[in-house]
C-alpha cells in the first residue's frame, strides 16, 4: 500500500508537470482544439483501446482454458481489464502479472498453473512486441521516415535491443534449463559478493523455482504450436490496434497521416517509453510521442493530441480497471 501511494503521488506530480508544459503556451488555442475533436474519431480511439483489452483477454482465456476447461472468455477479458490498473500504477507495469497469478489462483488454479499461464502470455507478448519493433526499425531504415536524430536513434536502438534480448533469454531458459541455472546462480552469487543483494540462499531458491516454472510453461506453450501461433497473433493484432490510436486522434482534428506510418511511429514511441522506470512510463512516453510525431504535426494540435492519447491509452485504463476491481467479487 505504501508503494502504491508513492506511485500514485509520482503519477499525479509528473502528470501536473507535463500538463503545465504542454498547455502553458497558446493555452486558449489548445483548449479550442481540445473541444473541437470529431466525436466519431474520439469514440473510435476508445474503441481501439477496448479492443486491445479484448484481444489480450482472449490470450489469457486461450492459455487458461487449456488447464481449466470451464474458464470463460468473460473471465479472461475481465482479468485483463483489472490488470490495467496494476500495470498503470507500477514501474515497468510490473504489478500486472502478480495480480493475474493471484486472481487465477482464486479462480481455482494451482499456483504453478497460474504462474505458467502468465509466463506463456508474457512470452507471446514479447515476441509480438519485437516483431512490430523489427518491422518499424526496418521500415525506417529502408524508407527513411524520420530524419536522423542521434539521441532518438540511440534510444530506439537500445529499446529494441533490450526487448530482443528478453525474447532471446526467454528461449534460452525454455530450452536450456541447466545452462541458465548456472548463469543465474552465478549472477546471484556475484551480486551477493558485491553486497547488492542479501540472503543468497533465499534468492537461489527463488531463481530455481522461477526457472522450473518458466521452463515448464514454455514447453507447454511450444508443444501446442497452433495455440502458440494464435496467442502471438492475438497479441500482434492487439498491439496494432493500440498503435493506431494516434491515427484516430489525428483524424479527429482533420489531419491525415498514413496509418502504416502511424503504426511505425507508435512502435518507436513504445520502444523508448517502455524503458522509463516510472509508473506508466510517465514522462518518457510523452517525450517520445512529441519527438516522433512532430515530424508530421507541430504546434498546439500536437500537444492536445498527445494529452488525449495519454488519457485514452493510460488514464482510461486506471479508471476502468479500478471500477472493474470493485465488481471483481461478482465476476464468475
Amino acid at each position: 500500500m505504501k508503494n502504491n501511494k508513492r506511485n500514485f503521488l509520482i503519477i499525479i506530480l509528473l502528470t501536473a508537470v507535463i500538463l503545465y508544459f504542454a498547455l502553458k503556451d497558446n493555452f486558449a488555442e489548445k483548449i479550442k482544439y481540445l473541444f473541437s475533436f470529431d466525436l466519431k474519431w474520439l469514440i473510435l480511439s476508445f474503441a481501439l483501446i477496448l479492443a486491445y483489452w479484448l484481444f489480450k483477454g482472449l490470450v489469457l482465456y486461450y492459455c487458461t482454458s487449456k488447464v481449466k476447461k470451464d474458464y470463460t472468455q468473460k473471465q479472461g477479458i475481465m482479468l485483463m481489464v483489472t490488470t490495467q490498473f496494476f500495470h498503470a500504477i507500477t514501474p515497468f507495469a510490473a504489478g500486472g502479472q502478480p495480480w493475474q497469478i493471484y486472481k487465477l489462483k482464486k479462480d481455482g488454479l494451482t499456483l504453478g498453473e497460474a504462474t505458467n499461464i502468465v509466463i506463456q502470455d508474457f512470452i507471446a507478448y514479447q515476441i509480438a512486441l519485437v516483431l512490430l519493433g523489427f518491422i518499424a526499425v526496418t521500415s525506417n531504415y529502408i524508407f527513411h521516415i524520420f530524419p536522423s536524430d542521434s539521441l532518438l536513434k540511440k534510444l530506439v536502438t537500445i529499446g529494441f535491443i533490450i526487448n530482443t534480448l528478453v525474447v532471446i533469454i526467454l528461449f534460452l531458459v525454455a530450452f536450456s534449463k541447466k545452462w541458465n541455472k548456472k548463469i543465474i546462480d552465478g549472477s546471484i552469487k556475484l551480486l551477493n559478493k558485491l553486497k547488492i543483494i542479501k540472503n543468497k540462499e533465499k534468492w537461489l531458491k527463488k531463481s530455481e523455482k522461477f526457472i522450473h516454472n518458466f521452463h515448464n510453461s514454455a514447453l507447454i506453450l511450444f508443444k501446442s504450436k497452433l495455440n502458440f501461433i494464435r496467442i502471438i497473433l492475438l497479441n500482434f493484432i492487439a498491439l496494432v490496434g493500440q498503435y493506431l490510436i494516434p491515427f484516430t486522434l489525428l483524424m479527429g482534428l482533420g489531419l491525415y497521416v498514413n496509418p502504416l506510418i502511424v503504426i511505425i511511429t507508435s512502435a518507436y514511441v513504445m520502444l523508448i517509453g517502455s524503458m522509463v522506470p516510472i509508473p506508466g512510463g510517465t514522462g518518457g512516453l510523452e517525450f517520445s510521442f512529441m519527438a516522433f510525431f512532430k515530424n508530421f504535426i507541430t504546434g498546439p494540435k500536437l500537444s492536445i493530441i498527445m494529452i488525449v492519447w495519454r488519457i485514452v491509452t493510460y488514464y482510461f485504463g486506471i479508471i476502468i480497471g479500478a471500477i472493474a476491481l470493485n465488481f471483481n467479487k461478482e465476476v464468475k
